[in-house]
């Protein structure tokens, strides 16, 4: 038998951003963020039905019961359309089954959000079960690849401005998959072009030229034109920076794959930006790939994917100082 399965946060939140409540928010999952920006989003929807402080309260699992949060539910509000409960820390709750009796007939004047910091072993147990089959419980999973893009795309939504997928994807790029870095990322790009209201390739690439910041494009370049002592300041950069070296592999996996097709692409006469697609870059460092096929060489190529599978074997099984890696890394890429 199948285990059974939550809904994504993701899919609650447009709901939420228009108003339509419920009073049940069950929420659990890996990705911290996602975790404490839905909570953000319930709050700011429900504090038009907030009018006295006396409605809103929060609790912990390592301090109260399950039972105070429930009894505190059940009373009426003060002089406010509705409650609202924020309840942390569920996984440190004792008397989890409670919840079960309640999530078959919550109390309608009553919003209230539970999180759970983690995985749940199985939601086919109870108060899990009730929760998932009134629909009230959601898991907030790391996003990664296209549901990264989509999140990014919708994020900048909320702030009022837009921005396509593919300089969405560049900003990834440049910042990493850590979303309270590009959450920063996008808060600068966002000063910097005022009252614009696209967000333009020229906006995120001239981000990190006016921060004097390096980015992993700029690795790439010093790597394609096989100059060592800037790969690695530019290397040293980023992992202070708060890049992680497990991004830094696949980017650069990435980047030598593209580089592997250049002359492939170019004998079938691809149009530029079709081209640069394929290759997974911006049609603006196309040139960049092409200038990097002609230094390297089939067996340049060959030894490059064998120094990145044996760097991201490093990081993943040993200790090792992620400096150290990216050293010997460079060395090898680069000779």
């Amino acid at each position: 038998m199948a285990k059974s399965r939550a809904q994504s946060v993701l899919d609650i939140l447009p709901g939420i951003q228009k108003g339509n409540l419920q009073p049940i928010y069950f929420l659990f999952g890996d990705d911290y963020f996602l975790l404490q920006s839905t909570l953000k989003t319930i709050e700011a929807a429900a504090a038009s039905f907030i009018t006295s402080d006396f409605d809103k309260e929060t609790f912990y699992g390592d301090s109260r019961t399950l039972s105070d949060a429930l009894e505190f539910a059940s009373a009426f509000p003060f002089g406010s359309e509705k409650k609202l409960i924020i309840f942390r820390q569920f996984e440190k709750v004792k008397d989890k089954k409670l919840l079960k009796d309640y999530a078959e007939s919550p109390i309608d004047f009553t919003i209230i959000v539970f999180l759970y910091d983690g995985q749940i072993s199985s939601l086919d147990s109870e108060p899990y079960k009730t929760l998932n089959k009134n629909n009230f419980i959601f898991e907030a999973k790391e996003l990664k690849g296209k549901n990264l893009l989509k999140w990014l795309t919708k994020h900048v939504e909320t702030r009022g401005k837009t921005i396509s997928e593919e300089n969405a994807q560049v900003l990834i790029d440049i910042s990493g998959e850590n979303r309270s870095m590009l959450e920063g990322q996008l808060e600068k790009i966002i000063t910097y072009m005022n009252s614009e209201s696209e967000i333009t390739f020229n906006h995120v690439n001239v981000l990190s030229t006016k921060l004097k910041q390096y980015t992993i494009f700029d690795l790439q370049n010093a790597i394609g034109r096989k100059e060592k002592d800037k790969a690695l300041e530019i290397g040293f950069n980023l992992l202070d920076g708060g890049i992680e070296m497990v991004f830094i592999i696949a980017m650069l996996t990435r980047y030598f794959t593209g580089i592997s097709r250049i002359n492939e692409l170019s004998k079938m006469n691809i149009p530029l930006p079709q081209a640069a697609r394929i290759v997974g870059t911006h049609q603006f460092y196309y040139k960049d790939y092409q200038k990097a096929r002609s230094i390297y060489s089939d067996s340049d190529l060959a030894k490059a994917f064998r120094a990145l599978l044996k760097a991201d074997l490093s990081v993943k099984t040993t200790s090792a100082d992620q400096k150290n890696i990216i050293t010997i890394l460079l060395s090898e890429l680069i000779s």
